[in-house]
């Protein structure tokens, strides 16, 4: 957090826009020099794994996910299954086990959301919330010193890895919700957000309502860009990559606002003192949950039992108190989990 590099906006007076546009110059220059940073030291294509042994053919037969049966409740998960073994002693057969053969997990993250999974500029390492969340999974795996892999993805790609098994599971601030769940898995939520919209300070936008005919930005292929089309049709959408990339646009002064969820647009607030988050209340809730591939239900169950660890040993709260505390105020805690999912 310390160190960071703001990347300033302006404001929406007409002497400041050459500063505007020029710092939105080197913002562009800046994500451009991350996601070559991105590109270069965490791959986004993994190595060919080996053929799995015939014991864990069969495990993955065994747990090939069943028909889906109709969702009612997105935020109900597996429940855990007793509890958790040692760090290294996987049960044969398991999705965990495999992993414990291959030596790291491979975890899907964000590298540019501030404050949830974003690279550190001083000291080149990806940090945040879901970062915390995702090396207790690895070490609870793993044992202490786990060999974490962060695959840096964006917010279309979260399914399509999961689906394809190129990473074992996805902390990226992921929306559990019923169309999701037909095709991939989720943990129980591990963080309740709800969508908002940023602005610039002094403008007359106050809520979602007020942006018709003004363009708003949010990422392609995100729960964010669909509740703005569907509850404010009168809006302009303008999609992005990622947050970032709106981040760019709003400072450019190519579109007038930015939606996502609240814990997202903290993040940017933080590296633009001329952006604010309104203070007109969440228009949805958006349940967070650890995506994992349909079959590995061993697996959601096993990151239900680490997130059951950190609810009573209080890791969960040392991480938001460290992260989100200091911009989302204390929050309501972390959320109690709904199981019952067969």
């Amino acid at each position: 957090m310390s160190g960071w590099t703001r990347v300033r906006g302006a404001s929406e007076r007409q002497p400041r826009r050459r500063a505007r546009l020029a710092l939105g110059a080197l913002s562009t220059a800046l994500v451009a020099a991350l996601v070559g940073a991105c590109a270069t030291e965490i791959p986004t294509t993994l190595p060919t794994t080996p053929s799995p042994s015939p014991s864990a053919s069969a495990s993955a037969s065994a747990s090939a996910a069943p028909a889906p049966a109709q969702c009612t409740n997105a935020t109900q998960s597996y429940a855990p299954s007793g509890a958790l073994p040692a760090p290294g002693a996987m049960p044969d057969g398991s999705t965990m086990a495999a992993i414990q053969a291959r030596g790291r997990l491979i975890v899907g993250v964000s590298a540019d959301t501030y404050l949830l999974g974003s690279r550190n500029p001083l000291t080149g390492t990806i940090e945040g919330f879901d970062i915390d969340l995702a090396n207790a999974i690895g070490q609870a795996i793993l044992g202490p010193n786990a060999n974490v892999q962060l695959v840096v993805i964006t917010a279309a790609n979260r399914l399509p890895v999961l689906q394809d098994k190129s990473v074992d599971i996805v902390v990226r601030n992921m929306t559990m919700n019923c169309a999701r769940w037909k095709d991939i898995g989720f943990s129980q939520v591990y963080y309740e957000a709800g969508q908002k919209v940023l602005v610039r300070k002094g403008s007359s936008f106050t809520d979602l309502a007020s942006l018709a005919g003004h363009k708003v930005c949010a990422p392609k292929g995100t729960s964010s860009m669909d509740n703005l089309v569907k509850l404010a049709p009168q809006a302009i959408p303008v999609s992005s990559d990622n947050h970032t990339g709106c981040l760019v646009l709003f400072q450019q002064g190519d579109v007038d606002a930015i939606t996502g969820d609240d814990t997202v647009l903290a993040g940017l607030a933080a590296q633009d003192p001329y952006a604010v988050v309104t203070d007109a209340p969440a228009f949805t809730k958006e349940p967070y949950g650890v995506g994992v591939n349909a079959a590995a239900v061993d697996l959601a169950r096993f990151v239900n039992g680490v997130l059951e660890q950190m609810r009573a040993d209080g890791r969960w709260t040392a991480s938001y108190q460290k992260w989100l505390a200091p911009t989302l105020g204390e929050g309501t805690g972390q959320p109690a989990p709904t199981y019952g999912r067969s």
